[in-house]
């Protein structure tokens, strides 16, 4: 297209970028640049598809999970004021997460800023800590080196970019013709071979080693199991590494951190060398501060701010390894490796196995349950998107990855009600692949406008709703502080009349012998799809390490509410819990 306006040398450049899709919401002074999109002819011509959702947070969340996903350059766009501030929330996200995403944050009149002007706001300035680019444009001579830079800075892995612009800027006459984009690829990090040699030596020296494996051996998963068989690791994982590592791999351990299980924990704390792959894990409380530390990382600006790290190493995993491997050597004592697998094992059959036996007739639904069920009907490849809060914890403990599913969740921010929004960007960017939203009643309630976006494109989202009518995390953490929950339960809500009103495909479960019918009758239908399932409000989430401290605090809790007359409320809390509490 002939780029005439600043407008539309915005548009060419993010179609030579491989833009095909930018998520927002029409208005005033982002109508220059949605007229450009209108002209590009869509997708099906070369050109760009306007995704239209009821709400701009979704669709910073819907850019973040498709730019996740493809690796490619995703765009979200709000119009001056109220509609790009409501962007931020999934920026945060968007940016936390590495998602290569450009926003459009169009601004009042550029001769009215500073004069406290209708809508008036200063996106170049509170955009600032959730970007890596984040500039105003004033003049036409100078936009197209600040699209040029915006797009760079985002596909090169500095997170989101922000670009202001006045729409009376974007309906400028262009200056010069557009400079083509050329967007260089993405260079390999190797460690220096000094390093990598000490390295070595510390694994070779050391007679107990385990692995803790995050987002950075997304690549690696073989070269990660291999050393862990060379060395007789075990292996454990953070949440955002689970679907890269767990699978097909004979010596995982689980997951460590307030939503994990198995053995991980304990087995990163008995080793006498801890190697950190491609994790930046935000807990240090549950990393082991007596061990000898290697931290392995594309990012050097992360080794050592969680734990001390002893062998800091700055390079991508896959290289590491890869040249680690030929400089390590086997360890045939494997008493520590076969401890911690057995360890795992009995673990994971007497506490998180616990949640899903005999639970098929147990009423309100176990939800660990509902999970189990959902892992088995849900496809090889299906892409699962996660609200934040308990829906987390069913997802890490009991929806398996195969290598070829993903999973998405706002693992680094923690925001709530992402899962739906995730969901539409996720199935626009992979029409061909079943996209599953686990929500929360929560999360779910928090964005439900966009239950209309979903029925509006048609989009084939299965929305796999627990729905326990309270903040199911809250009332944990609460718990554990010696605080009786207040303020997190809200009454039951008919979802699937709401569902239904929208056109989509709805069924609610009150009994557990039905969640398997409901899921695939779901799954089969030709369009979105909404099932209710009404599990147990008083299933908490228990770690695999539980401190004193937490079960005083939970003990204090439980006290206050009998004291305040909540005997039946305690009763049935033990009841629903106490069974799946760890047991040596």
């Amino acid at each position: 297209m002939s780029s005439n306006t600043v407008a539309g040398q915005l548009v060419d450049y993010l179609v030579q970028a491989g833009v095909r899709r930018i998520y927002g919401i029409v208005g005033d002074s982002l109508n220059p640049v949605v007229d450009e999109v209108r002209r590009t002819g869509g997708s099906a011509k070369g050109g760009i598809d306007w995704i239209h959702v009821r709400h701009e947070e979704a669709a910073a969340f819907a850019a973040s999970a498709d730019a996740q996903l493809t690796g490619e350059l995703a765009v979200c766009a709000g119009s001056c004021g109220p509609g790009n501030l409501h962007l931020i929330n999934g920026l945060y996200d968007a940016h936390r997460s590495g998602a290569p995403v450009l926003a459009i944050a169009s601004h009042i009149p550029s001769v009215e800023i500073g004069s406290g002007y209708f809508q008036e706001t200063h996106p170049d300035r509170i955009f600032g800590e959730c970007s890596g680019f984040n500039e105003l444009v004033l003049t036409a001579a100078q936009a197209p080196r600040m699209f040029r830079a915006a797009i760079h800075s985002a596909t090169s892995g500095h997170g989101v970019s922000v670009v202001t612009l006045p729409g009376d800027v974007a309906e400028l006459s262009a200056e010069g013709a557009t400079v083509p984009l050329s967007l260089p690829a993405r260079p390999s990090i190797v460690a220096d071979q000094a390093t990598v040699e000490r390295l070595a030596e510390a694994i070779n020296a050391a007679e107990r080693v385990a692995i803790f494996a995050g987002y950075g051996v997304r690549g690696a998963h073989d070269e990660v199991v291999a050393l862990a068989e060379t060395i007789g690791a075990p292996v454990g994982h953070s949440l955002r590494g689970k679907e890269f590592i767990q699978y097909d791999n004979p010596y995982d351990v689980g997951m460590t951190g307030l939503l994990g299980y198995g053995a991980a924990h304990a087995g990163m704390h008995d080793a006498d060398l801890l190697l950190m792959l491609g994790t930046d894990f935000p807990y240090s409380q549950f990393l082991p501060d007596d061990v000898t530390t290697a931290q392995v990382d594309v990012d050097a600006s992360v080794i050592g701010r969680r734990t001390r790290v002893d062998l800091p190493v700055h390079g991508e995993v896959l290289a590491t390894l890869q040249a680690l491997a030929p400089l390590v050597r086997r360890k045939d004592d494997r008493r520590f490796v076969d401890r911690w697998l057995d360890k795992h094992q009995k673990m994971m059959h007497k506490t998180v196995g616990a949640y899903t036996r005999s639970a098929e007739s147990l009423v309100p639904i176990h939800p660990e349950y509902a999970a189990s069920v959902l892992d088995e009907v849900a496809d090889d490849d299906a892409i699962f998107t996660t609200d934040t809060g308990m829906c987390n914890v069913w997802t890490a403990r009991y929806i398996n990855p195969t290598g070829q599913r993903r999973f998405i969740a706002s693992m680094l921010h923690g925001s709530m009600a992402n899962a739906l929004p995730h969901a539409i960007g996720a199935q626009i960017s992979h029409p061909g692949r079943q996209v599953v939203s686990i929500s929360g009643d929560g999360g779910l309630s928090m964005m439900l406008s966009e239950l209309l976006t979903v029925a509006m494109y048609r989009l084939p989202v299965k929305i796999v709703l627990f729905d326990n009518s309270t903040l199911g995390m809250v009332k944990a953490e609460m718990l554990v502080d010696g605080l009786p929950d207040f303020g997190v339960d809200v009454p039951p809500v008919d979802y699937t009349a709401i569902a239904a009103a929208a056109g989509i495909h709805a069924q609610r479960v009150d009994d557990p012998k039905d969640i398997r019918q409901a899921l695939e009758s779901a799954f089969a239908t030709d369009g979105p799809a909404l099932v209710q399932l009404v599990t147990d409000p008083l299933a908490l989430s228990i770690p695999p390490t539980i401190t004193g401290e937490q079960v005083r605090g939970f003990a204090t809790a439980l006290s206050k509410v009998v004291l305040n007359g909540g005997v039946g409320e305690a009763m049935s809390m033990a009841r629903s819990n106490l069974r799946n509490v760890p047991r040596p």
